[in-house]
């Protein structure tokens, strides 16, 4: 069995966010692999040492994010994939790289995380997944592979719900898929002499409108902070207008 795990590398979750001009400062910031493409990765492992599965992993972005392929190394994937890739992009491009990049090659089951920490719109692997014209599945909480046959369980608001669908698959993983190991001083080691691709965005071959971003980030700021909250005094009906009182002449929503 062939896998592909996608990655991304984001902020780490503990880092403070500072915006400058409308932008995030980047200067000085600790990066990490995306929470949820941990989940994904172990996953991968786990069913590599149940079957004996090749497990490759495959970020795009610019040169730094070597260390989360290095990091999915460490942790047992056998081999790396890195586009490099220094412009910004958004989700419609980055899911065009990836398919160019792996474009000759087969595989029977694909991961990544349900979503990135940083921007949360679960976009690239669904995207991925709809240009191979392969059946996805998103925020999986159990998976069990049968031969050409795939079981999974999925979070739907509260409840679960149990698909069966047929390899080649792609599935994003969900917070209680599993356990992600921490990588051994042995694997990380082992991870410095196992394979690393390098492509350049420029060398897929896509076309003008396929590298054109379609999304584009206008502004973003800090949420603002909470006001401390107030206790209304006195009987009810006194709270009551002074409740209509503070919502009509203070917060004007009323």
């Amino acid at each position: 069995m062939n896998i592909l795990v996608l990655l991304k590398q984001t902020f780490d979750t503990e880092e403070k966010i500072v915006i400058q001009n409308g932008r995030i400062n980047e200067e000085g910031v600790e990066f990490i692999l995306n929470p949820y493409d941990e989940y994904a990765v172990e996953e991968a492992v786990k069913i590599k040492e149940d079957s004996g599965a090749e497990i490759t992993v495959l970020t795009v972005g610019p040169a730094r994010s070597e260390s989360v392929l290095r990091t999915a190394l460490a942790m047992g994937a056998d081999k790396g994939i890195l586009v490099e890739l220094e412009e910004e992009a958004d989700e419609y491009t980055i899911s065009n790289y990836i398919v160019a990049a792996i474009k000759g090659n087969k595989y029977d089951l694909i991961l990544g995380g349900n979503m990135a920490v940083d921007s949360g719109s679960g976009q690239v692997t669904i995207r991925v997944a709809e240009k191979l014209g392969i059946p996805h599945v998103s925020a999986i909480t159990k998976l069990f592979i049968e031969g050409s046959k795939a079981t999974v369980e999925r979070d739907i608001e509260g409840d679960m719900e149990v698909i069966d669908v047929h390899l080649p698959l792609l599935a994003t993983a969900q917070q209680g898929l599993n356990e992600p190991r921490y990588p051994s001083l042995p694997g990380i080691m082992k991870a410095k002499k196992k394979p690393l691709n390098r492509l350049r965005a420029e060398d897929l071959g896509l076309s003008e409108d396929d590298a054109a971003l379609r999304t584009s980030v206008q502004d973003q700021y800090v949420p603002p902070k909470k006001k401390a909250g107030r206790i209304l005094e006195g009987d009810i009906g006194q709270q009551v207008h002074d409740l209509v009182h503070l919502l009509r002449s203070e917060e004007k929503i009323v």
